[in-house]
């Protein structure tokens, strides 16, 4: 067996000269060491550096306040060895001997997390036995719901996703928004790469992005993206309501990098970004559920003063379950089929009248139906009647008692009692589950699925669903309730 490499003892705290970026030390009580044979030079040196960001102590020589040394692929008694060698004539060494599992999970926890017979050298068991996973292929059928046991993972894909997006790779972006869709979906924490052997829409670049943090506890890509000036200065633009990615990346090209220097330039907005620029703080704010729950009460007032008799439903993210989100979306219809034509501007006037509008943008319903099948839209966008706003929302009305009042966003969107049950469907998300219900209906099924319709291109004919349970049961799948629907 080849010699260990013997270390000179040194006072603790020599090892971290302050060339690398570090966090204040927030776990006094723990001093790591990583010893390098068998994990390498370079890996050792991303590992401590990853420690010291996280808040950790890490010195780079070995000494007796040493509480904790990290190995890799090493048996525990030629760690022990190695140690008593360090240590010889003044006693015996008192360091937990551990598996960089320990310092990996420590990592992903962001504190210490409890030292388990499986972290432990003496006691570490070379072969384990893991639950490798299973899924079906297509988002919509797979349950999930709002308890996500794999956070970590599905952030640092979404980011991904995001900055594929920005970059107008939008397929890219696709394929990462779908990995982590599966990986949303599973029963309990992936703790190894294997388990995900088979799995659907799980890539090469998806998978190495995994494997990263569950190896070393984050994944570089994620972080450098997360520092890249362009991803930051177009996650700033793309913030400002009605600014899309080409409009922020022409201005990035000529020279704008924030806020402050676009109001400074001078140039000329349309009014939604101008509202947009204006109340920028509050929209990009989280709105939380009690918000939602008081903007809808004056929808709901708005609504049965213009029309008795009308149906509002909450529908987006909330209907879903989540606690909190980007806006609020209401759909609304009469069980009378063309009762509901002509509500919006009614809606809208009530709501201007009352001072609740910031802002607003109203389009009409341009759907129509073809004995051919549905015309294909010119964009992913429905065509109902709509209102895109900027609520105001008092502090009479939300009770937070913050401020008098916030900026919220705000989507009405009418549609006819017919097509009521699809526009439900549609407008409830999340996003990844309608586009692979989409796909299903159009790769499994030959059918063509809109907010709108269904229509079966091979009985060229239109499917009429009076709920969601219908149009589940047109597709062949079974039916998910909307808090299952969160991939």
């Amino acid at each position: 067996m080849i010699p260990l490499k013997r270390r000179k003892v040194v006072p603790t705290g020599a090892g971290n000269t302050g060339s690398e970026e570090t966090s204040p030390n927030k776990f006094p009580q723990v001093v790591l060491f990583l010893l390098e044979r068998k994990m390498g030079a370079s890996r050792r040196a991303f590992l401590s550096q990853l420690g010291r960001k996280k808040g950790f102590q890490v010195e780079e020589l070995f000494s007796e306040g040493i509480t904790h040394v990290i190995c890799e692929n090493n048996s525990g008694d030629e760690v022990i060895a190695w140690l008593e060698s360090q240590v010889r004539g003044r006693g015996r060494a008192t360091a937990h001997l551990l598996d960089v599992s320990w310092f990996t999970e420590s990592m992903r926890a962001g504190r210490p997390v409890e030292i388990l017979d499986r972290h432990q050298l003496q006691q570490q068991i070379r072969e384990v036995e893991v639950v490798v996973f299973s899924a079906p292929s297509y988002a919509c059928q797979r349950r999930t719901t709002l308890d996500n046991h794999n956070a970590i993972l599905t952030d640092a894909l979404s980011l991904l996703a995001e900055n594929a997006e920005l970059s107008g790779e939008d397929g890219r972006g696709v394929a990462f928004r779908r990995a982590a869709g599966v990986l949303k979906g599973l029963p309990e924490p992936v703790t190894a790469v294997t388990q995900l052997v088979g799995l659907p829409c799980l890539g090469g670049h998806s998978l190495r992005v995994v494997k990263d943090i569950l190896e070393n506890g984050a994944s570089c890509e994620v972080e450098d993206t997360k520092q890249s000036e362009r991803f930051k200065v177009l996650k700033v633009l793309t913030g400002i309501f009605g600014v899309g990615v080409k409009t922020a990346e022409r201005w990035i090209q000529e020279g704008i990098r924030g806020l402050q220097q676009l109001q400074d330039s001078g140039r000329t907005l349309n009014r939604a970004q101008q509202a947009g620029l204006q109340h920028y703080e509050d929209l990009n704010q989280h709105v939380t559920r009690s918000e939602a729950d008081a903007v809808a009460a004056v929808v709901e007032e708005a609504v049965a003063s213009v029309l008795p008799g009308a149906r509002m439903t909450l529908i987006g993210g909330f209907r879903r379950g989540k606690l909190t989100g980007h806006d609020v979306d209401f759909l609304i219809t009469h069980p009378e089929e063309g009762r509901e034509v002509g509500l919006m501007p009614k809606v809208v006037s009530w709501l201007e009248s009352q001072g609740f509008l910031l802002y607003q943008k109203t389009t009409k319903n341009s759907y129509l139906e073809g004995e051919d099948g549905p015309a294909r839209p010119s964009s992913n966008m429905d065509r109902f009647e709509r209102c895109f706003s900027i609520f105001k929302l008092t502090e009479e009305v939300n009770g937070e008692g913050l401020k008098p009042w916030r900026a919220v966003r705000v989507d009405l969107v009418v549609s006819p009692i017919s097509q009521f049950a699809f526009a439900l469907l549609g407008w409830t998300g999340s996003k990844l589950f309608e586009r692979e219900l989409r796909r299903w209906a159009g790769h499994k099924k030959a059918m063509s699925l809109s907010s709108h319709a269904l229509y079966d291109n091979t009985q060229r004919r239109y499917l009429r669903a009076s709920s969601e349970e219908e149009i589940f049961a047109h597709l062949g799948l079974e039916y998910i309730p909307p808090s299952e629907r969160n991939a």
